[in-house]
């Protein structure tokens, strides 16, 4: 089975412009989103796909300079994106990873792959009944249950968000439910606000602006210093359809 992580990345986002350009310790955070994807020992390539927008230009150039391969697609129909990604690709397993989570952490993502390859769901997700931090979100998901999405789903969320047509219908897929030790939902780590930014930046300040830590690491740093949770705690996630 080939394993592609493929990583959707767009300019115009709505809350905070620009984000995946922005800079974090002087890298931008599609750099460190890429970066600590290429540590996952079970992805075996990764793409990064925009969109076929001239905004998104910055973001072809940014791939081009970290030496990962892009793919442009719609802007508005992402299923449509990561199924074209997919079939350039010849993915057999697609890993759904968004620009927006520059903690992603590898280990993670690699033990949601393991229980997938293990499993043999049509789909799995650490997402689903939230007990990892959010922004560490990995789905995994079989290129037939793709193309079945693809073909099925007409509501405009679920031609936005990808996968919705695929969880919403546990009874047409197989969903393989990845959870943690311990319930850490109450963490917020990904970026989706200027607040965000600020505590996310916080985080790579205190490590030296060094991305090899892990998921750990930053709870324990949290541990040290709970007021960082302060900067972002009051961001209500957008909803779903908001996307």
């Amino acid at each position: 089975m080939k394993t592609v992580a493929i990583i959707q990345a767009r300019m115009n986002s709505t809350r905070l412009p620009n984000k995946v350009l922005m800079d974090l310790g002087g890298k931008t955070v599609l750099a460190r989103v890429v970066r600590r994807l290429q540590r996952a020992r079970l992805i075996e390539e990764i793409v990064v796909a925009t969109t076929n927008s001239a905004a998104d230009d910055s973001i072809v150039r940014e791939c081009q300079s970290l030496a990962v391969r892009f793919f442009r697609g719609e802007e508005s129909d992402v299923l449509d994106r990561y199924y074209q990604a997919a079939q350039w690709m010849g993915a057999d397993g697609i890993v759904r990873v968004t620009s927006d989570c520059p903690l992603i952490d590898p280990d993670t993502t690699d033990s949601t792959i393991h229980a997938f390859l293990e499993r043999r769901p049509d789909y799995a997700s650490n997402a689903l009944q939230r007990t990892f931090p959010r922004g560490l979100d990995t789905e995994v998901i079989t290129w037939e249950a793709l193309t079945r999405a693809w073909e099925g789903a007409w509501l405009p969320y679920q031609r936005a968000h990808v996968t919705p047509y695929i969880y919403e219908n546990p009874d047409r897929f197989d969903i393989l439910e990845v959870k943690a030790d311990t319930d850490y939902s109450s963490h917020r780590w990904t970026l989706d606000t200027a607040e965000d930014l600020s505590f996310i930046r916080a985080v790579y300040d205190r490590v030296g602006n060094d991305d090899s830590f892990s998921w750990r690491d930053v709870l324990a740093l949290i541990e040290r210093e709970p007021e960082l949770m302060e900067l972002n705690h009051a961001v209500m996630q957008k909803a779903l359809q908001e996307g």
